[in-house]
């Protein structure tokens, strides 16, 4: 049996979803399809659920650039990362057996926090503030202070990542072709004291974000890498960059990223 045909599902374990996804390893194994439980030993990774379960599948598989990832949505669920449903996973099968699959690469953010073990970001870093009182970050972009920050917080995106809490921010959609990462602010206070840019700005590949917090009476914020919270209480600086980790999705054939986006909001 090929490496390849190795795949591992990762899915909230009750007992609603082994009902469904049952029928599913059956389905799997008679396609010369290998279910294993340890995602190590898989080529193909498959997520049950939406975006959310998608991106932590991602986070607690490592981010496995020797993997290929593919989600699974419930019935009647818009997802973005999410080509296949549970109603469809013959096509899943079917286009990886067949080689007729095309693969996306999406390009992610690498983030560190107090000089710490790095961490990738699928989605989004946010920075927000956990009290009833402005933010104060220094913001510096390759080494040169570009603005102080006053307000609720920022969002550091990727151009996947630009349609979430990014979109919310007003910030722009960005096309995943584009190896890029997004800052949007989360409510600025600009007035005759306090001046920021005022709306996104985006930064090649190539470019060095520095985020340094201003004590200022709020010293505890939260962050957090995707849809999870940094387990870190005392936030000093943080560095976004980007580098050639990718992740690399299954999509079915005249799917496009922006066939998605059209689908999830218009």
């Amino acid at each position: 049996m090929s490496e390849r045909n190795n795949v591992f599902f990762y899915y909230h374990k009750d007992e609603e979803i082994l009902n469904k996804l049952n029928p599913l390893f059956d389905l799997a194994e008679k396609n010369n399809f290998n279910v294993v439980d340890d995602d190590k030993k898989a080529n193909v990774i498959i997520s049950v659920g939406g975006d959310g379960m998608f991106l932590q599948a991602v986070r607690k598989t490592g981010f496995r650039q020797d993997a290929i990832y593919a989600g699974l949505a419930r019935d009647n669920e818009s997802s973005l990362y999410c080509d296949f449903s549970l109603d469809n996973f013959d096509k899943l099968l079917h286009s990886v057996l067949h080689e007729e699959m095309e693969v996306r690469r999406f390009p992610v953010i690498k983030t560190q926090v107090n000089d710490g073990r790095p961490s990738y970001c699928l989605n989004e870093l946010t920075i927000r503030s956990t009290i009833v009182k402005t933010i104060v970050l220094d913001v510096f972009i390759d080494g040169q202070h570009f603005e102080t920050f006053r307000g609720d917080g920022m969002v550091v995106a990727t151009p996947t990542g630009s349609t979430g809490y990014n979109k919310s921010s007003n910030g722009a959609v960005i096309d995943p072709l584009l190896a890029c990462f997004q800052v949007s602010e989360i409510s600025s206070i600009n007035n005759n004291n306090f001046r920021t840019l005022g709306s996104s700005f985006i930064l090649s590949k190539s470019r060095k974000l520095k985020l340094i917090e201003v004590q200022d009476g709020n010293d505890h914020p939260i962050v957090s890498f995707d849809n999870e919270a940094f387990p870190i209480r005392r936030i000093n600086t943080i560095e976004v960059t980007m580098d050639d980790t990718v992740v690399k999705t299954v999509k079915l054939k005249n799917n496009s990223y922006w066939d998605r986006v059209k689908r999830m909001f218009l």
